[in-house]
């Protein structure tokens, strides 16, 4: 469940609150948008300092990308889905493609150093989780 701030944030910028149901809707009626993914915002606070901070970095691009915040039971989804490991997480998309992902609270310049590189890339695969795979020794037998 949101917290009273992000709650806040959402209702005062009439930010979407998506699920997977929504989410494609969502990401393909914008050119670019940024999905902000708070996790559980008791365990990690500082998703109640991005609430505070997305307003403002959504009005200093201009309205460049929307903003959506992901509803809680599709969180851990997206958070495979675009392979990131620290909470909370903007996701920035193009036209639904993976631009690229800032995690935690960042200073302002840094924010937007980040977000200025993110728009100026194009789209990419998203990193998702990756499981390292051992290749066997030369010589060594599969079946035993």
């Amino acid at each position: 469940m949101p917290s009273p701030l992000i709650e806040n944030m959402i209702e005062q910028y009439n930010y979407p609150l998506v699920d997977e149901q929504s989410l494609e809707t969502f990401i393909q009626s914008h050119q670019e948008c940024v999905l902000f993914l708070t996790e559980n915002p008791e365990r990690f606070p500082e998703s109640n300092d991005v609430a505070m901070i997305l307003p403002e970095l959504v009005k200093q691009f201009a309205g460049r990308f929307a903003a959506a915040v992901v509803a809680q039971q599709a969180q851990r989804k997206l958070q495979t889905r675009y392979g990131f490991s620290e909470w909370p997480s903007l996701v920035f998309l193009r036209q639904g493609e993976y631009l690229g992902t800032i995690s935690r609270v960042q200073d302002w310049s840094t924010y937007l150093n980040l977000i200025n590189n993110i728009l100026a890339s194009e789209p990419r695969r998203a990193p998702g989780f990756a499981i390292p795979v051992e290749q066997a020794p030369a010589g060594c037998s599969q079946s035993q």
